[in-house]
This record gives structure tokens, sequence and C-alpha cells, in this order.
């Protein structure tokens, strides 16, 4: 079957997801980054179960993970924030000790196409994806241009394909 066959026989999969946006100083009045990536979902017919701002701490992010891991409400889990390189990025490390199958495409494709908007700096960004357990999981830049970019290109035109795949 072809990559198009498949994603025809995954299209009207509606994906549960949840939200987390990893800041210091964000509040729901101030998190442009998560409520694009909300809005963007629900352009798609997708559902936000659980949304989130939680701070950049390793723990509190570790426990959440872990809790929607085990959740039979969540296929999908889209964090935003923490995957720079600055001291207080931990979001990275914490995502990678979940994950059980890593899909190198998606960090690859994404830098490649921050690169076309950005240059260089794009070099910077730790964004990953894979899937830890039976949940898609998915660590997005803290910018809202990085956000709708990840979302528009890689991650809706994909998602219900991904979940197909999964699901065999």
């Amino acid at each position: 079957m072809s990559h198009i066959e498949h994603k025809e026989s995954s299209a009207g999969i509606a994906a549960r997801c949840a939200v987390i946006t990893l800041s210091d100083t964000r509040n729901e009045a101030t998190d442009t980054s998560g409520a694009k990536i909300k809005t963007l979902l629900g352009s798609e017919h997708h559902l936000v179960n659980y949304y989130a701002i939680i701070p950049d701490e390793p723990r509190e992010l570790g426990v959440l993970l872990e809790e929607l891991i085990s959740s039979g409400d969540v296929d999908v889990i889209l964090t935003n924030g923490g995957t720079g390189i600055s001291r207080r990025d931990h979001t990275i490390a914490v995502i990678e000790k979940h994950l059980t199958t890593v899909l190198p495409g998606f960090g690859e494709l994404f830098r490649m196409l921050s690169y076309q908007e950005i240059g260089g700096s794009a070099m910077m960004s730790r964004a990953v994806g894979g899937i830890a357990k039976d949940k898609l999981v998915f660590a997005l830049p803290g910018s809202t241009k990085g956000v709708e970019l990840a979302m528009t290109r890689l991650i809706l035109p994909e998602l219900g394909h991904l979940l197909g795949q999964m699901r065999k």
C-alpha cells in the first residue's frame, strides 16, 4: 500500500490531544503558542482534552507526562517551549526518557523548514517527535511562528496517518 493509500485509509481520525506549554512567564492570556496549537488542532477537528501551562521543571514535566501517557483520553501530547539550549531548557531531556520510538525525521524536517525561514539559528532547536508507549509526543519550540510551522507543515498533514499506522 502506498503512502497515499495509507493516508486515505486514516482520513477522518480525530486525535485526542494534550497541549502543554512550558514557561516560567506565560499565563493563559499570554500563551500565544499554546493557543495557536489548540486553534490549529480544532480547525482540523481534533480534540484538546487537556491543556496546561507549567514551569520548565524536569520533575513536574516528568510526572505530567507519565499521567498523560497512561491516560485513556489522550492520543497525542504536544509540548511547546524548553527546546532551546539555555540552562532552563529541560524539556527535551525529560521527553526523550519517555520515548520508546524516536521519529528523527520530525526534528530534521522541522530544522530544515526553520532554516528556510530564519537561517542558521534553526540549529539551536532541539524539537523532537516520537512515540511514548502508545502516544505520539511532539516537543515544539516556544515561538508561535515555530509552532505554526511545525503544526501546519508537519504534524497536522500527517497526524491521522501517524495514528493509523500506530494502531495497526
